[in-house]
């Protein structure tokens, strides 16, 4: 090392004391021993490090090479086949999630940002579809996209995964579901459960793949048969690894929890048992986190309360029901079918703001003027009692009436509805400042399955939003702003709901699509929340305007968790973070306990601070260890779980509705749809139908009898006789040819064109001399079979032999999943408000 050597690196060690208490002979800590290698212009021998830091204690030494090899087996550093260690950046390191394609090949997400690297078909024999790895670049390219190899597995992080059972010539193998996973995992005859053969199993993974083995593992689980009411649900939880059994020793935790709230606990709240707050929630919803009550103040502005059921005091940090909560991170919403955070006892019970009976809660008061701006606000620990149970079908239509003769809505809820019209007046207040601010309104249709007695799918039906939605929604923004500015204020590590400004080239590719379409995104290299906005209502009654929003949707950013506040970009807030569903989002969770020591320490606190919490007087002030014990780097780790269990569930819950809407179509193959035209390829037109939102292909040979370019850069098929085009976002009527469950895919006939999107005028085409020959070859009476790339001629029709299911081929040839793109790309969100 060319350092100077510290002559004790406790001094230099900032991370000393701590190491010191841990260890009888404490070594560096990780963070010095990465920062001295930092330092180092490569690799470096475990000997040399000691010496650099003037260690002569043998057993030190040993503690120093240990250390070493335990941050490289962390992927934190690496070493090379000498035994060197260094840093991944000056090793031509790079430490990533593996993210496998359907297609067999796959991509590594860097770990510290940056483009993903292209992993072929057979590096990806060596791992799973979410495993933590080091990669190293190598020569070449796909598609733009820089390749790797990959060095080390440095965490697998698939265990076991839900499949189909095959018996061939004595041997059995599973065959994931997951399309992402293009492995069979090997069976052992005498492994597997007594499973037949083609039922659902789980499979524990004993030997992860390797270059030369395909992995093993044994039958734990037999999960039933093909198309069992319910399967798809059972595949995607444990797909996707969400946690789906209780910890051993929670169920004595809740046992311990008394069933009503004891008199003890109401003491040293606020008593709002007389206020009239209510619960507006969907028909279906079966926990009710959140309470809502306005009344006018003599200046005419507005008293907001929002109350949130109080999680906070019932999951205390270090219990078992914390951990339990914590690992699952949210509760995943899947059609008719609900995998909580938190056990039935508090999310359906003591946390649930149910009519007519005490329950505890945490309390943001706001005062809002006739403009929409929140002048001032307040949090403090509440005690209440729901005077009713309402749904958006009910509050809507009493919105409706206003000013009409009574209904028997607004009669039965006479006492309420004065209070009702406040908050639908606040709402139009609030949504006045949110569009002179600028905020992204995007109007997502959901769908909702409805199911039979026997689960089986009776119809699909778009989920209407009317004023009580966004009523509710309003005063929750409101709410959730407000506890984020207070996190500001207190300085209190705390994580944010951060949504960053769109990247430089997903803002090039939505240009130049919607440079096709004659449109434009004003905002020049740096549009704000209110370009994307007026683009929007440019676009609204469009028949495209659905995948125009689509494609907006696209180029943005996912909104993660995360302790640095930077902002959130589409709702246009400085400061915003999750404070409203503590029942269902960790993240609110830890945002509550920090809340509940603000408000119980409030005199403690630095002015501005005491100013925004209230606390009752005989209130005791909690420790900090006790409520709140956590630092940054823990809260770091906190954002990054919450954002992987977030996707997590939206990715389980996605694949089932795309499951089940493919099951539904299989019962309605050659009936007859609308669509839009979703996207364009060389082998033909993605088309989404109307109502459903099921995407599938219509092949270039479902089209009608011509030869077809394809132009990528005006996203559309041209016949070269005919002339017809197909654009992306044309309306059209397809005919259901056929489905494949197990691949979600769906197979569509071409029907007709209905209408064509208003596209910018496109000057003559100026054909080449090759071009008129092609066109010219047309006129004989002769076709040719050759094509270009990017241009197939479609065959003489024939009739459609029908498809039988064919055996599943060996293991470890896997069917290729084809170019295509997953059908069913329903947007299914969660029931609850998740901005």
């Amino acid at each position: 090392m060319t350092q100077k050597k510290p002559t004790h690196h406790t001094q230099a060690d900032p991370h000393a004391e701590r190491e010191a208490e841990k260890y009888e002979k404490p070594v560096p800590s990780r963070e010095y021993l990465l920062q001295l290698l930092e330092q180092q212009p490569g690799p470096v021998s475990w000997e040399t490090v000691a010496d650099a830091l003037d260690i002569q204690d043998e057993d030190r030494r040993e503690g120093v090479r240990r250390r070493l090899i335990a941050m490289s087996r962390d992927g934190q550093i690496a070493s090379n086949r000498s035994g060197d260690f260094g840093v991944l950046d000056k090793m031509s390191l790079v430490r990533g999630r593996v993210i496998g394609h359907r297609d067999g090949f796959g991509f590594v997400s860097p770990r510290d940002g940056g483009d993903d690297l292209y992993l072929s078909h057979r590096q990806m024999k060596k791992v799973f579809d979410g495993d933590e790895v080091l990669v190293r670049e190598t020569p070449g390219g796909f598609r733009g996209k820089r390749e790797a190899a990959v060095v080390r597995v440095i965490k697998h992080n698939t265990r076991e995964l839900a499949g189909r059972l095959f018996r061939e010539n004595g041997i059995c193998f599973v065959r994931p579901d997951n399309p992402r996973i293009n492995l069979d995992i090997m069976v052992a005859a005498d492994k597997t459960a007594g499973a037949s053969h083609g039922q659902y199993v789980v499979v524990g993974i004993v030997t992860q793949p390797s270059r030369t083995s395909l992995p093993q593992g044994e039958v734990t689980e037999v999960l039933g048969d093909h198309l069992a009411p319910g399967m798809e649900i059972d595949v995607a939880i444990r797909n996707y690894g969400i946690p789906h059994t209780w910890l051993a020793g929670l169920q004595s935790e809740v046992d311990a929890i008394a069933d009503e709230v004891r008199e003890e606990d109401k003491v040293h709240r606020v008593d709002l048992r007389q206020l009239p707050l209510v619960t507006i929630d969907g028909e279906d919803a079966r926990d009710f986190d959140d309470a809502v009550f306005c009344e006018v103040l003599k200046d005419d502005s507005w008293k907001l309360l929002v109350a949130i059921a109080d999680v906070s005091h019932y999951v205390r940090p270090g219990s078992a029901l914390d951990e339990e909560a914590h690992s699952r991170g949210n509760s995943v919403y899947f059609p008719d079918f609900v995998v909580p955070m938190l056990p039935e006892k508090l999310s359906n019970g003591l946390c649930s703001l149910n009519p007519d009976v005490d329950r505890l809660c945490m309390v943001c008061e706001m005062r809002i003027d006739v403009d929409g701006r929140i002048l001032d606000y307040r949090f403090f620990e509440g005690v209440m009692r729901s005077h009713a149970r309402l749904t958006y079908s009910q509050v809507g239509q009493m919105i409706e009436e206003r000013g009409k003769r009574s209904s028997g809505l607004r009669k039965q809820f006479a006492a309420l509805t004065p209070h009702l019209d406040n908050l639908h007046d606040l709402y139009k207040a609030l949504r006045g400042a949110r569009d002179r601010r600028g905020a992204i309104d995007f109007e997502t249709t959901e769908t909702r399955i409805i199911f039979d007695e026997s689960r089986k799918i009776e119809r699909i039906v778009p989920v209407q939003r009317n004023d009580a939605h966004k009523l509710i929604e309003e005063c929750m923004l409101a709410a959730n702003v407000c506890a984020a500015e207070l996190m500001e204020l207190s300085e209190l590590p705390m994580l944010y709901r951060v949504h960053d400004t769109p990247k430089e080239e997903k803002l090039s590719n939505l240009r130049e699509y919607l440079g096709e379409l004659g449109l434009r995104l004003p905002g020049g290299a740096e549009p704000q929340p209110k370009d994307f906005q007026a683009l929007l209502e440019s676009v609204e009654g469009r028949p495209d305007a659905h995948i125009i929003q689509m494609m907006l949707l696209r180029s943005m950013n996912q909104a993660v968790y995360q302790p640095e506040n930077r902002g959130h970009f589409g709702l246009d807030y400085r400061a915003y973070a999750h404070f409203t569903s503590p029942i269902r989002r960790y993240p609110d969770l830890l945002l509550h306990r920090a809340l509940r020591w603000l408000v119980r320490n409030g005199s403690a606190n630095e002015r501005m601070v005491a100013k925004k919490v209230h606390v009752e007087p005989g209130a005791k002030a909690l420790p900090r260890e006790r409520i709140l014990p956590y630092d940054m780097p823990a809260m770091i780790q906190l954002g990054e779980h919450c954002s992987m269990t977030e996707r997590r569930a939206d990715d389980a819950t996605r694949d089932v509705v795309s499951w089940l809407k493919c099951e539904y179509l299989q019962d309605h193959v050659g009936e007859v749809y609308r669509g839009v035209i979703s996207a364009v390829t060389g082998f033909g037109l993605f088309v989404e139908l109307e109502d459903l939102y099921v995407e599938g292909l219509v092949h270039v040979t479902a089209l009608p009898k011509d030869y077809y370019r394809f132009e990528q850069a005006h996203q559309r098929l041209i016949g070269e006789r005919s002339g017809a085009r197909y654009h992306l976002g044309d309306l059209v009527t397809v005919q259901v040819a056929r489905v494949d469950l197990e691949e979600r895919k769906v197979d569509f006939a071409f029907g007709e064109l209905l209408s064509k999107t208003k596209k910018k005028p496109n000057k003559p085409d100026k054909p080449n001399k090759i071009r008129r020959l092609v066109r010219a070859l047309w006129k004989w009476p002769w076709s040719t079979s050759e094509s270009a790339k990017g241009e197939v001629e479609t065959p003489p029709e024939k009739p459609r032999k029908e498809r039988k299911e064919r055996p599943a081929p060996g293991p470890g040839a896997r069917k290729s999943r084809g170019r295509r793109r997953p059908s069913g790309n329903a947007k299914s969100a969660p029931p609850k408000r998740n901005r």
